[in-house]
């Protein structure tokens, strides 16, 4: 008889992308719903791994990453933002994003300390939290604009808050930090020991006349921070799952304790084909221009329904409003018009309020322009009707 669980996580169900890419599988609409291209990487990056595959470098790496990659990634860091991390004792390779923000919360967080995030958010923050043993406390960003509200944050820190998470580029708004935010939160928080997490994957996808605004770059901000990126999101290579963790040395300490005994490495032929492949910046220094392009096709296609677009100021997803379409599924509400939207008109998208945990409705859906130009122009095909 298999024996029965008393679940640790019992509200906790598949995730929205899951649900929504196997109803785009399953109606064969276009999906433009979970954040992954459709279109291969650099055959560079691919030999680069493949090379160290034949050189025998397959065998366990050091625990905090291969040195050349971790050397590469703080080079990169203090020519980008300013700030030099040393490598030995202040940059940690991990298993992607994902696995970086749980061992930071299963590092820093002791059960009873308050987490601060900011609605809508990621799906993996509020769970990770919740495996942590902390208390979740959701803060809302401006309705509309999906701007950080300073008045509120401030009114949620208390005694018993350890860390804030941030994300900038915001995944799902498209919205970026400026520099006066950063500035904000730094003299926010300097009175405080708040731990802060910067959840930066979509770094290199800020728009037009912006730049992205690293904590790594506020001195206040980089000695309290750990700052988190993706090779996944940069190179489009999001099934390899290899990301970073940027840290002072105090907080690295700590962090490595969980790392060690959670993934306790990553894939080493990757590693060294990532370090190789980077000793060229121009890839991710081209990256804002390359989706920049891919957005603004999107966007264009966009206009010529009764969609009402947000700005899309960074990050690979354009935001849309759909109280304004003349069709009577706007009123379904955003989670049932994203399933409408999938199975009769073959495009699929997600509910912004699938990001909150009140699951917030505010007639906004997301779609990813990570795709060929072909897959956009598919969509934008089928969207016309609309």
């Amino acid at each position: 008889m298999t024996p029965p669980l008393i679940s640790k996580h019992p509200n906790m169900g598949t995730t929205i992308f899951s649900v929504m890419s196997a109803l785009a599988a399953e109606s064969g609409a276009v999906n433009l719903g979970q954040g992954f291209p459709d279109f291969e990487c650099d055959p560079k990056l691919v030999a680069d791994v493949s090379a160290a595959m034949h050189e025998n470098l397959n065998q366990y790496p050091p625990m905090p990453g291969v040195a050349p990659l971790r050397q590469a990634v703080a080079e990169k860091i203090n020519k980008l933002y300013g700030r030099q991390y040393d490598p030995n004792t202040e940059i940690t390779i991990t298993a992607g994003a994902t696995q970086a923000l749980l061992t930071i919360m299963l590092a820093v967080v002791h059960p009873g300390d308050e987490v601060i995030v900011l609605e809508p958010c990621y799906d993996c923050y509020v769970p990770n939290i919740d495996m942590a043993g902390g208390v979740v406390v959701r803060v809302p960003l401006t309705p509309g604009t999906f701007r950080p509200d300073f008045d509120k944050i401030q009114a949620a820190i208390s005694s018993h808050t350890r860390a804030i998470l941030i994300n900038s580029p915001h995944n799902p708004s498209g919205m970026v930090w400026r520099h006066e935010d950063m500035l904000k939160l730094q003299e926010i928080l300097a009175p405080t020991s708040i731990v802060l997490i910067s959840d930066e994957v979509y770094e290199h996808m800020v728009y037009q006349d912006l730049k992205h605004c690293s904590a790594s770059s506020y001195p206040g901000l980089a000695a309290r921070a750990f700052v988190v990126s993706s090779f996944g999101k940069t190179y489009h290579v999001t099934g390899w799952k290899v990301g970073t963790v940027a840290a002072p040395a105090s907080l690295t300490v700590e962090f490595r304790k969980v790392h060690q005994f959670n993934v306790f490495t990553v894939n080493t032929p990757v590693q060294h084909g990532l370090a190789r492949y980077m000793q060229d910046p121009s890839p991710y220094l081209n990256l804002p221009a390359f989706y920049q392009r891919k957005r603004d096709l999107f966007r264009e296609g966009l206009a010529k329904t009764q969609f009402k677009m947000l700005p899309g100021e960074g990050t690979y997803f354009q935001c849309v409003d759909i109280s304004e379409l003349n069709v009577p599924e706007k009123n379904l509400g955003e989670s049932e018009f994203c399933k409408w939207l999938t199975q009769e008109v073959g495009v699929a998208a997600i509910p912004m309020s699938a990001f909150y945990g009140n699951s917030f409705d505010q007639n906004v859906i997301r779609f990813c322009f990570a795709k060929k130009d072909e897959t956009l122009n598919a969509a934008l095909q089928r969207l016309a009707r609309l």
